[in-house]
């Protein structure tokens, strides 16, 4: 795993040496152990590159890497697993040494660009230079498991796989796109192409982008396509028994971790006990020939605690665990850390463990396997099923009395709800122990009033419903809209329209960029054998019967699971790997989420509507309404601004305005 940036710009950059050093220094997090950097002073392109060595750790894994006939340059973010599959058909080409981007450069020049990257099975995102026809060509993997950044900063163009290195460049101004953060203020994090300053965006996953000079246009192309890979499936649905597509889906899973194991450092895994990440443990245990080291961090709040589950499974397959329990204030602290672990404004509160448990990881080992993924291709998320069942349970009923109760329901206080379960809870199923009753009735609530399930669906994706009324002068881009309208005009089920959407969106701009970003904050490469694409692909030729089974999620997915590990250690709630913000708003940080929701601190900037948001943080701390995720949303986003208002350089930009104004 590294970092890559560089620039290129016609008016020749002053000292350009120094901003590519810069550049790199910024992403050192991403790769302590080698740096390098290439300036073409012909063209004016320049590559920085920051190491964190995985394959070859001798100096011929030095990049920026030329191609042997010098015509490519390249930076690499990421893994190509299949390289020794790859070299091998190079023949009796004489290798300087055994990493996987020297095979990556000979593919590319042999095969050609696009041909060669169809055949790369890994995550990646790299930059490639070709001095013969000064064309420069930037590539993202299918999945988006690895960040590329671009666009324009002044007349240079631009990329990095985190901002913070574009910052480096002398041209760059930190304008907040206000359409962006309309965006964010729904989903929680900012969806790609966006970005949350104006000029620059992301690439998004599977594309390639060339560009022929530094002043056109870049033409962007995607080589691979999760929604065509969808389509394909369903109209070709695997024939077969369940048996068979059982064994087929093991063998899958059993070659997409055998690859991901591959590694000259120490090697783990995270371990939650859930279905993903104990299928992903056990399959590496059943290929390994020594203890897999796994890592759980627990915490001593109810209903948020993990590590007794993961630590039944792990004492099943007799893996080399560890496990650490966290107060309080160890996840507190990691909240000031947050703006400049992640650049843009991101607010899904499992960062936190997530940081945390990388931390954990990082002191025994150097890369990690992590169980993401499946809930999107096996239909694991509780609303693929919850949505189904409301709209089934409510659209023969007139819609004067769904109205009706709708309102009934949103005039009950949350916190009654909450005091009636916890009276009721000795008579209640274990499955309704956790969670917050109160905030899920008021969900309900808006729930039935809706017309359609697609309709159902985007609400569940919704924390600030009007973002375009929250944030001053936006128009909030309808891309996640308008990209379920789109599926479920060709999908045959509303599960597989939402399973769908968040293969798209969700998976790639919360949570992959969650893992990334926390794992390289402490330089560990975090691994997804889930998203190989050949299991991808295989998962959408599966009939919905698969996936969900008589209200079961991942059927499929916990069949080859039970192969390794018995169900009595897996069935439970799932319960997802948060933290109890909430509280934490009413106790320990409420002195700080009140300096940053100040009338002042809301006004100075000019970007937010005060009223709703001071209305929310009232009814909130008076224990009322739980509106933790709206307001972690903006308290997420005041205090990334206030930290890096320091990068103002244009007075009256909306960061420069900030910088005067908050506390």
């Amino acid at each position: 795993m590294c970092g890559i940036a560089g620039f290129w710009q016609s008016k020749a950059a002053e000292h350009p040496s120094e901003l590519l050093n810069r550049m790199g220094a910024a992403l050192a997090h991403r790769g302590p152990d080698d740096s390098g950097a290439f300036h073409d002073d012909a063209v004016g392109l320049g590559m920085a590159f920051r190491r964190l060595s995985i394959l070859d750790l001798s100096p011929e894994g030095h990049q920026p890497m030329f191609s042997a006939s010098g015509r490519f340059a390249i930076v690499f973010n990421g893994e190509v697993y299949n390289f020794k599959e790859l070299r091998a058909e190079h023949g009796s080409y004489q290798w300087r040494g055994h990493s996987d981007t020297e095979v990556m450069l000979e593919t590319l020049e042999r095969w050609g660009v696009e041909a060669a990257v169809q055949r790369f099975v890994g995550m990646f995102a790299f930059a490639l230079w070709d001095r013969q026809e000064r064309r420069l060509y930037l590539v993202r993997d299918r999945l988006g498991i690895k960040p590329l950044y671009y666009g324009r900063v002044g007349s240079a163009f631009v990329f990095a796989s985190e901002l913070k290195a574009i910052q480096q460049h002398p041209d760059f101004q930190p304008e907040v796109d206000r359409d962006a953060l309309a965006l964010y203020m729904r989903h929680n994090y900012v969806p790609s192409p966006h970005c949350i300053y104006r000029g620059l965006q992301k690439l998004q996953p599977g594309c390639m982008l060339t560009l022929d000079s530094s002043t056109n246009t870049p033409v962007i192309h995607r080589y691979w396509s999760a929604e065509d890979v969808a389509h394909r499936g369903q109209k070709s649905v695997l024939q077969s028994s369940d048996t068979e597509a059982v064994d087929h889906l093991h063998q899958l899973l059993l070659a997409a971790v055998r690859l991901r194991m591959i590694a000259d450092v120490p090697l783990g895994a995270f371990l939650s006990g859930g279905v993903d990440s104990s299928t992903v443990v056990a399959l590496m245990q059943a290929q390994s020939r020594r203890p897999v080291k796994t890592f759980t961090i627990g915490f001593h709040e109810e209903g948020y605690n993990e590590a007794v589950d993961a630590r039944r499974v792990a004492e099943h397959l007799h893996t080399d665990h560890t496990e650490l329990y966290l107060t309080s204030k160890d996840a507190l602290d990691v909240v000031p850390l947050l703006p400049s672990m992640y650049d843009e404004p991101f607010a899904d509160a499992s960062q936190i463990p997530t940081f945390l448990v990388s931390k954990l990881a990082r002191d025994s080992v150097t890369v990690s396997l992590s169980g993401d993924g499946g809930d999107e291709l096996f239909g694991g998320y509780n609303r693929y099923a919850l949505i189904r069942r409301i709209w089934n349970s409510t659209k023969f009923f007139p819609k004067p009395l769904l109205n009706a109760t709708s309102s009934l329901l949103h005039a009950i206080p949350p916190t009654s709800i909450d005091q009636a379960f916890r009276f009721l809870r000795p008579l209640l199923p274990k499955s309704l122990h956790h969670g917050t009753p109160g905030n899920k009735t008021q969900k309900l609530a808006t729930f039935i009033s809706l017309n359609s399930p697609r309709a159902l669906y985007y609400e569940a994706l919704s924390h600030w419903t009007n973002p375009a009324e929250l944030v001053t002068g936006s128009q909030e881009p309808n891309s996640v809209r308008e990209c379920i309208e789109n599926l479920s005009a060709s999908s045959t089920s509303i599960e597989e329209v939402m399973m769908l959407t968040d293969l798209l969106n969700y998976l790639p701009d919360d949570i992959l960029t969650k893992v990334d970003r926390a794992s390289m904050a402490v330089s560990l490469e975090a691994r997804v054998p889930l998203l190989d694409h050949r299991v991808v692909e295989f998962a959408w030729t599966l009939p919905l019967s698969l996936k969900i089974r008589k209200r079961q999620s991942k059927w499929i997915l916990r069949q080859v699971l039970y192969k390794y590990v018995p169900p009595v250690l897996i069935e439970r709630p799932k319960m997802g790997f948060g933290v109890p913000i909430d509280r934490w708003l009413r106790g320990p940080l409420r002195d700080w989420a009140e300096s940053l929701l100040s009338e002042q601190s809301l006004a100075d900037h000019g970007l937010l509507n005060s009223h709703s948001i001071r209305e929310k943080w009232r009814e909130h701390i008076s224990g009322h309404h739980n509106w933790q995720y709206l307001l972690w949303d903006v308290l997420v986003f005041q205090d990334w601004l206030l930290r890096k208002s320091s990068l103002c350089s244009a007075p009256g930009s909306a960061i420069g305005v900030a910088k005067a104004g908050l506390p």
